[in-house]
């Protein structure tokens, strides 16, 4: 028997829930609600934990609410009527769909009274590629990226209560914008059902509000749009000021930073009748809530009628841009500037609908040049926000690719479509140096080759004649600087070039700032400091700083550097491209940027946490494809795996297994191949392992399969296999 301890099925299921809820330590709210109770069994964590099985061919159905009927893989789900939002409580499969990633800091803060842009995805009913948490292998997937100008993200969909995607709420939350579901009626169902919670007292309409936060709440995003696209009756117009009034109250108590916002629908007479404008008809809905965006079929003189409606809350006025330009509008579509222009002359927030028009109605191969080209028209009436915490770590990966690099080496090869894993993206677009000159920069993502993930983001550019560099800003940063930052760029130059790459940053608060261990550049670019390369790292920092300054794998080069402040604010993160001393002639380049990290050292020093109490539950075996295997062919496995981490320290977790059989060595030596398979990227301290195809064992035998759970800091550095997370699953065929 193993050393480590061996658990029934049916403890491991138990224990499975109980690690769950230990690594669910920061969520708020209730509890996700036990679904199989049973006997827990003690062990040692730092042991591997060990499960038996007898292959079982009965099946065991999943919720199908929780997982795709055709694959079991976990799924995003919406919820339909008001019977299903009523008996919504949290279920262990609930937090597949709690996102990781907390809403992070960004300046200017969404409370700033700067006019925001808020856009309103609405694809194809929603829930396509995008509902599968674990991600999927779709094939050109529609990918947003340009979160520097955003500051509001709704999902909006025609269910009832429309919980964002997970992955959407994790990008989103990464760059700093906050993420509203929609809770939408309409049509003659839609009445019905408003009358049903708003048209008796106040408890009905209270209880709907208090399961909307307590939804928001679980989930981690940030709020409502509300969308009444029917007509109510007297009673029940008559509560809805009430209703918003409590559920925007009860929402900011439990929600930091949680918005509500109301779509122009309904009046108080309880007729629906679009306004395309904030006037005195609709003026008390705004006034119970954060928000109010507005119907698409404006002109100017609406605009300037919201004036004096408005007041001081300018900017709580969202007025909405349909791009696909439906109806009589002002522009969409690649004229969707014209609208903007009006909306940012009057002050006004603006609501971009739709965006997703250049993946739905235009040509799927150029939808990365479209994407680009509709955003670059509105580039100047977009103002961008800044990050403002440590650590700042990007590989650029959108989130797919056509196969997945882990640190220059290939995992695997195929398209993968997963948002969640989606990393901060920067300033795109197409820099002209100032001046007659001829020097140009094009900042654009790129799937053809990466570092770390499915994507780099390339720049091509001419350093023309009589200039010795250009610097093009990817990042603006509002960061204090702590006592010393590491930063590391990981880059690679197309084709036989001599001109070097080098990362810059600026710095504020100028008078008391002081930097050292820098150079400094010339006095035209004085305000902008190019740290040195560090040729030998500290040891301590081995971790961090193990591949600096070498040739890596596919002609990667890393790049490190060392910076002392004081009483600094880190202002912008730069990269410099510069000829060669004494070159005068016309440069072109091409460099790809793999990674950038800009890190706190102290927090490199911090001891880190190991992943604990990895269990195996909810174990399912499909018999071989085909009968002609025998009973030693292959066979499918299916399960769930749970552990305990502290999620506030973690960007991912990989998960990896190797296979072996019974007489291997328990130990913590390889099984199998040299290097473990990798499975996939998990989000949460859980993750289900879909149709891992395994040895069936044979008469007498057990078959052996171990799973490791790969902890990824936000620090980005890789952590040694001994740190990982571990178990292993024994099985048997039945007698």
């Amino acid at each position: 028997m193993e050393a480590a301890a061996v658990l029934t099925r049916a403890a491991a299921r138990r224990r499975g829930l109980a690690a769950k809820e230990q690594g669910a330590q920061e969520e708020p709210g209730r509890r996700p609600r036990r679904r199989r109770p049973g006997r827990r069994t003690k062990e040692d964590p730092e042991e591997e934990a060990v499960f038996r099985e007898v292959v079982n061919f009965s099946p065991d159905p999943l919720p199908v609410r929780y997982y795709d009927k055709e694959t079991t893989k976990p799924i995003s789900f919406y919820l339909s009527s008001l019977e299903e939002l009523l008996a919504w409580t949290p279920l262990m499969e609930d937090t597949f769909n709690v996102a990781l990633q907390p809403l992070e800091c960004r300046q200017p803060p969404l409370s700033s009274r700067r006019p925001r842009t808020l856009l309103c995805h609405d694809m194809m009913g929603g829930y396509l590629e995008d509902r599968f948490i674990q991600g999927s292998a779709a094939q050109n997937p529609y990918s947003f990226y340009h979160w520097q100008y955003i500051d509001i993200f709704v999902y909006f969909s025609h269910h009832m209560v429309t919980i964002p995607p997970v992955g959407w709420t994790n990008a989103a939350h990464r760059h700093g914008v906050c993420v509203l579901g929609t809770f939408i009626t309409e049509w003659s169902d839609g009445a019905k059902l408003c009358e049903a919670f708003l048209a008796g007292d106040s408890h009905s309409y209270q209880t709907v509000a208090n399961q909307l936060v307590q939804i928001a709440q679980f989930f981690r995003f940030d709020g409502w749009l509300v969308n009444i696209e029917n007509s109510l009756s007297v009673a029940a117009v008559r509560n809805m000021p009430a209703f918003l009034r409590y559920l925007t109250a009860q929402l900011h108590q439990r929600v930091p930073g949680g918005l509500v916002l109301w779509y122009d629908s309904v009046l108080p007479s309880g007729q629906l009748k679009w306004q395309d404008e904030l006037n005195e008809r609709n003026r008390i809905f705004f006034e119970s809530c954060d928000g109010f965006f507005t119907n698409y079929n404006w002109r100017e003189e609406h605009l300037e009628r919201m004036l004096g409606q408005a007041g001081e809350r300018l900017v709580d006025v969202y007025v909405g841009v349909d791009v696909f330009a439906r109806g009589n509008v002002v522009g969409g579509r690649f004229d969707t500037d014209k609208s903007l222009e009006l909306i940012r002359k009057h002050g006004f927030s603006v609501a971009l609908f739709a965006p997703g028009w250049v993946y739905e109605c235009l040509e799927k191969h150029n939808f990365f040049q479209n994407q680009d080209k509709f955003w670059n028209l509105l580039e100047r009436y977009l103002p961008t926000h800044s990050i403002c915490s440590l650590p700042f770590v990007t590989s650029f990966c959108l989130g797919m690719g056509t196969r997945r690099v882990c640190y220059g080496q290939e995992q695997a090869v195929g398209p993968w479509y997963h948002p969640s894993a989606q990393e901060t993206q920067p300033l795109f677009g197409e820099h002209k140096l100032p001046g007659d000159s001829q020097g140009w920069v094009k900042v654009h993502c790129c799937l053809e080759d990466s570092w770390h993930g499915g994507s780099s983001l390339l720049l091509r550019g001419v350093i023309p004649p009589g200039i010795g560099n250009v610097a093009v800003r990817l990042f603006s940063l509002q960061v204090p600087a702590p006592h010393k930052i590491f930063l590391s760029l990981v880059y690679k130059l197309e084709g036989s070039t001599d001109v070097t790459v080098a990362l810059e940053l600026t710095a504020g608060d100028a008078g008391s700032c002081h930097i050292g261990s820098i150079s400094v550049l010339n006095a035209e670019t004085g305000s902008r400091h190019r740290p040195r390369p560090l040729r030998v790292p500290p040891t301590k920092l081995a971790r961090w700083a193990g591949r600096c300054g070498q040739q890596l794998s596919g002609g990667w080069i890393q790049r490190c550097y060392e910076v002392n402040l004081r009483g600094c604010l880190l202002r912008d993160l730069f990269v410099n491209l510069s000829r060669p001393p004494g070159s005068q002639e016309e440069k072109s380049f091409i460099c790809r940027l793999g990674e950038i990290q800009v890190v706190d050292a102290n927090s490199l020093l911090a001891p880190l946490p190991r992943v604990q109490n990895v269990t195996v539950t909810q174990v399912c075996w499909q018999r071989p494809p085909s009968e002609l295997e025998g009973p030693l062919g292959r066979l499918r496995l299916s399960c769930t795996l749970h552990w305990s981490y502290l999620l506030l320290q973690a960007r991912c977790f990989r998960v990896h297994s190797w296979e072996g059989t019974r007489g291997s060595s328990p130990g913590r030596e390889p099984l199998g191949p040299e290097k473990p398979t990798f499975l996939g990227l998990a989000f949460v301290n859980q993750y289900r392992v879909v149709d891992l195809v395994v040895e069936a064992a044979g008469p007498s035998q057990e078959g052996r399969v171990e799973f490791l759970v790969e902890p990824v800091p936000r620090e980005g550095f890789q952590v040694p296999q001994a740190e990982w997370g571990r178990a292993a699953l024994l099985y048997s065929m039945p007698p």
